[in-house]
C-alpha cells in the first residue's frame, strides 16, 4: 500500500511543480496584482530575459575593451587636475585603496602616465595629445552612456551635453579623491582617540567600502540612463550590484594566491589576463544592475505579453476604439493630456497596446502629439460629434498601400462581396459615436 501512495505524492509534487514554473514563466504576466512577491516574480523574469536577450556577456567584453583602452588615458587627465592642485601623491594613494587586487596592473600604468606627462610637458604632445585623450574618455563614457540607453530602450543624449557633462565629472573626480581621503583619514584618526573603539573603527572602514559602493552604482543607474529612473529602483540595484561587486573583489583577492601559474606563462606581464578578467565580471555585475533597475520600473510594460502578441484583431479594434474614446472624453470634461505611460497606468491597460494604438491612430491623424515635460501627451484632432465608430474604423482600414496586386485586383467579383460586407460593416458602426463609448474607470493604484 505504501508504494502507490508514494507514487501519488510524487505525482502531486512534480504537477506542483510544472504548475508553479508556468505560472512564473507565463501566467504571471497575466496577474495585474500589485503584492510585492508577483513584482518580485516578474522583475526576475524579466531581468532573467534581458540576459539572455540583450547579450550583456558581449557588452560587457565590448565595455572592457574600451575600458583597457582608457586607462592610462583616463590616468593621465586624472593626474594632470591633481598635479595642478598638489595631492598626485593622494590620488595615487586612493587608487591603490579602491582596487588592492591590482597593485602590478596600477604600477605598470603609472609608469606610462609619468612618461606621457613628461612628454606633455616637453611640447611634444600639447595640443593633439590632449585632445586625443579627452577624446579617448569621452568616448568610453559615449559607450557607457549607450550601453545603458540600450538596455533602457531610450534615445541617446545630445553630443554637446555629454561633452559638457563628462569634462566637469573628470574635473571633479580628484577633489572627490581627496575629499573622500580627508574624510576617511579625519575619521580613523577620531576613533583612534576614543578608547575601546579601535576595533569598531575597523569594522566601520569595511562597511563603508560597502557603503560607497551602493552609492556609486546607484547615481550610475539613476543618472547615466537618458530616462527619468525612479530612486528607489536605482538604491535597490546599486545595494544589489554594489554588494555583488565587493564580494567578487574579495573573492578575486582570496583567489590571486591559486593563479601563480599565470607568473610562471605570462611573466612580468601577468596582471593583464587577471586585469581582463577583473573588468569582465565588474561590468557584467554592472549591467546586470541596469536590467534590474529597468525591468523593476517597467514591469507594468509587459503585462499580457503573450496574448498581445497573438491579438485577434476584432479585440485589437475595440481596444483602439476605447483608448480614442478616453482621449476624446477627457478632452471634453477638460482633463489634461496624458502621455503613453500615464494612459497606461492611469486605465490599467498594457502600454504595449497603448503604444500601438497611439501609432495607428497618430497615422490616421486623429490625435495629435503636444510636448509635455521629456514627453509627448496626446489630444484629440476631430469633434467628438463628428467621429463615429465606424469613420474610425474605416480610417484604420484604409491606411496604407492597396490594390498593387494585379491577380488579386482581378477578382471583381469577390472584390464587390467584401466591399459590401466592409460597406455593411462601416454603416452599422456610424450609428455610434466614440465619445459615446464607456470608458474604464481611472486606477488609483501606484507601482513598485
Amino acid at each position: 500500500m505504501s508504494t502507490p501512495n508514494k507514487n501519488n505524492i510524487w505525482s502531486k509534487m512534480i504537477l506542483a511543480i510544472r504548475k508553479g514554473w508556468c505560472f512564473v514563466r507565463e501566467d504571471v504576466w497575466k496577474c495585474h496584482s500589485n503584492n510585492f512577491f508577483i513584482h518580485l516574480i516578474k522583475t526576475v523574469n524579466l531581468s532573467v530575459r534581458c540576459f539572455l536577450n540583450e547579450m550583456l556577456q558581449q557588452r560587457a567584453s565590448a565595455l572592457t575593451f574600451r575600458t583597457l583602452l582608457a586607462i592610462v588615458p583616463a590616468l593621465v587627465v586624472l593626474f594632470a587636475i591633481g598635479k595642478g592642485f598638489g595631492f598626485n601623491s593622494i590620488i595615487e594613494e586612493q587608487l591603490y585603496i579602491a582596487f588592492p587586487a591590482h597593485h602590478g596592473a596600477l604600477e605598470y600604468a603609472f609608469t606610462f602616465v609619468s612618461g606621457y606627462i613628461d612628454q606633455m610637458h616637453s611640447g611634444i604632445f600639447v595640443g593633439i595629445g590632449i585632445v586625443l585623450l579627452l577624446w579617448t574618455l569621452i568616448n568610453l563614457m559615449s559607450d557607457i552612456e549607450n550601453t545603458f540607453n540600450d538596455l533602457w530602450n531610450v534615445p541617446n543624449r545630445k553630443l554637446t551635453r555629454r561633452i559638457t557633462d563628462y569634462l566637469a565629472m573628470f574635473i571633479l573626480m580628484p577633489i572627490l579623491l581627496l575629499l573622500s581621503n580627508g574624510m576617511s583619514i579625519f575619521a580613523t584618526t577620531l576613533l583612534d582617540k576614543i578608547p575601546y573603539i579601535s576595533s569598531l573603527a575597523q569594522h566601520i572602514m569595511q562597511v563603508s567600502s560597502y557603503v560607497l559602493s551602493w552609492g556609486f552604482f546607484a547615481l550610475a543607474y539613476k543618472l547615466l540612463p537618458n530616462a527619468k529612473v525612479k530612486y528607489k529602483h536605482a538604491i535597490i540595484s546599486g545595494i544589489i550590484c554594489g554588494t555583488a561587486f565587493n564580494i567578487f573583489q574579495w573573492i578575486y583577492l582570496s583567489g590571486q594566491i591559486w593563479v601563480s601559474k599565470y607568473n610562471a606563462i605570462y611573466g612580468s606581464f601577468a596582471f593583464l589576463p587577471l586585469l581582463l578578467l577583473w573588468l569582465q565580471f565588474s561590468w557584467l555585475i554592472c549591467l546586470i544592475g541596469v536590467v534590474l533597475s529597468y525591468s523593476s520600473q517597467n514591469v507594468f510594460n509587459f503585462d499580457y505579453e503573450k496574448d498581445i502578441k497573438n491579438i485577434s484583431r476584432n479585440y485589437y479594434e475595440r481596444v483602439l476604439i476605447t483608448i480614442m474614446a478616453i482621449i476624446i472624453t477627457r478632452r471634453h470634461n477638460g482633463k489634461e493630456a496624458l502621455t503613453c505611460s500615464e494612459l497606461a497606468h492611469t486605465y490599467t491597460i498594457p502600454i504595449q497596446l497603448v503604444s500601438r494604438a497611439i501609432n495607428d491612430l497618430l497615422h490616421v491623424e486623429l490625435i495629435a502629439p503636444t510636448p509635455v515635460e521629456n514627453d509627448f501627451a496626446y489630444i484629440a484632432t476631430v469633434d467628438s460629434n463628428d467621429l463615429t465608430i465606424g469613420k474610425l474604423l474605416r480610417l484604420i482600414d484604409d491606411h496604407g498601400s492597396k490594390d498593387f496586386v494585379d491577380s488579386i485586383n482581378n477578382k471583381a467579383t469577390q472584390n464587390d462581396v467584401l466591399g459590401n460586407i466592409n460597406k455593411i460593416c462601416y454603416d452599422n458602426a456610424s450609428q455610434a459615436l466614440v465619445a459615446d463609448i464607456p470608458i474604464p474607470q481611472e486606477s488609483d493604484q501606484t507601482s513598485y
